[in-house]
């Protein structure tokens, strides 16, 4: 009992001292020490003790999955030193026109999301035209920050071919590829994007109905005028990202994204470097953005790892387990539980999967349908208020609040993945 209180309490903590913005690599271990000490684990002493159990949860996440993040934010940040990622945002609202504000700013941040841009690089991005666009449009600014997420962190970031390293964290695990079950992803991410899109314009219409309209602030970005990359320059990065990962992931598997990210960085300098702009300032924002987004994760991998071996957590995975019915249902409580607690999609696969892996296949649960199941299912509360992703774009990029911005993000970044998943069970329990 102690244990599962020790467990819930340090999660609990976990999550409010997020909301409260304190720093992860403090947050992390000092919740998984209380953690540790309610379920009698030794601190300094014993093979499994704290210090040591918590470091190899931490190096052991970055170890597998350092070139990954740092190729990636390399990519995103040279796409957005040299304008790549601006020219094909702008070419999409140009073919959209202005009128279609929303439709425009979830686009361009989908095209680029699922051309291996990182997330956070797309809401940077994105987020100056996307203030344009909604001024022009007069629509509520409180309503960008989830188009933003809705673009990027949904239909795109899980789905099969996607780049994104949610998508590549199970192939470790079940020896599947990112492709795997395409059919049924496909079609889960149209109902997403189309649900996703007319839920968020519903709310946006009512809003303005209601009398809300744009309002300028004096710090809003102003827009630099420069020369761009043309749109075909921009895009051959990204289709050289998803080409090399579709050639290379039988024969590479999990590798098979370094190759793709690499030849993404080499294509972007070799098409588009006379637009570089501060090309060593790039690189050095990218290695540090790289080790701040890895650490962040391996942080919560570290907390994962010392709860992983309390009685508390052992009891929750033979629970979740256990749950009668489907065991693809089983797997989505699971993995959607843990990353929603850890408010991490990646870290919450990382933690999960070692543990419910290999119960679902020696259960003889296909593994691809398990590894669609496993990525929708960590998109879906890994967006709770207390996800970095989350709380960067509200508060940082869009300089909104959690009151005013939450709610239309839980609609689309929580609710709609959950109806995504639901229905991608019940598809392949046809």
């Amino acid at each position: 009992m102690l244990s599962m209180i020790g467990l819930i309490g340090g999660l609990t903590l976990l999550i409010v001292l997020t909301l409260r913005g304190v720093n992860l690599f403090i947050s992390a271990p000092l919740c998984a020490l209380g953690v540790a000490v309610t379920s009698n684990v030794s601190v300094l002493a014993g093979d499994a003790n704290f210090v040591t159990t918590y470091m190899d949860g931490f190096s052991g996440f970055i170890a597998s999955w350092f070139f990954m993040f740092l190729l990636g934010s390399m990519f995103g940040k040279f796409m957005e030193d040299t304008g790549a990622a601006d020219s094909l945002a702008k070419s999409i609202i140009d073919k959209l026109g202005r009128k279609q504000a929303v439709l425009a700013v979830v686009l361009a941040c989908a095209v680029l999301t699922y051309g291996g841009v990182s997330v956070f690089i797309v809401a940077f991005s994105v987020y100056p035209m996307a203030l344009s666009l909604f001024k022009d449009a007069n629509l509520p600014r409180r309503f960008i920050p989830a188009a933003l997420t809705f673009g990027s962190v949904t239909f795109t970031m899980t789905s099969a071919g996607s780049p994104e390293i949610q998508n590549w964290i199970p192939i470790k695990y079940l020896g599947t590829s990112p492709y795997a079950a395409w059919e049924v992803s496909l079609v889960v991410a149209c109902l997403m994007a189309v649900m996703g899109y007319w839920w968020l314009k519903k709310m946006i219409n009512k809003a303005v109905a209601n009398g809300e309209c744009f309002e300028s602030r004096p710090d809003d970005p102003e827009t630099i005028v420069r020369d761009l990359p043309s749109p075909l320059k921009s895009l051959i990065p990204l289709l050289v990202v998803l080409s090399i990962s579709f050639f290379f992931h039988e024969e590479f598997q999990q590798n098979a994204l370094i190759l793709a990210l690499l030849g993404g960085v080499l294509s972007l300098v070799i098409i588009n470097i006379k637009h570089f702009h501060r090309p060593q300032n790039a690189i050095n924002e990218a290695t540090v953005g790289a080790l701040l987004a890895i650490g962040n994760t391996a942080a919560v991998v570290g907390f994962g790892s010392v709860a992983k071996i309390t009685p508390a957590f052992e009891q929750a995975v033979t629970a979740m387990t256990g749950l009668p019915g489907n065991e693809l249902v089983g797997a989505a409580v699971a993995v959607s539980v843990i990353a929603g607690l850890t408010g991490s999609a990646s870290g919450g696969q990382a933690i999960a999967l070692p543990e419910v892996g290999p119960h679902y296949l020696e259960a003889g649960v296909n593994p691809e349908q398990l590894h669609r199941i496993v990525s929708i299912s960590s998109g879906a509360l890994d967006s709770l208020p207390h996800n970095g992703y989350i709380v960067t774009t509200i508060r940082a990029i869009c300089k909104e609040t959690h009151g005013a911005a939450y709610l239309p993000i839980a609609a689309v970044t929580v609710v709609v993945p959950f109806i995504g998943l639901a229905i991608a069970i019940g598809l392949f329990m046809i």
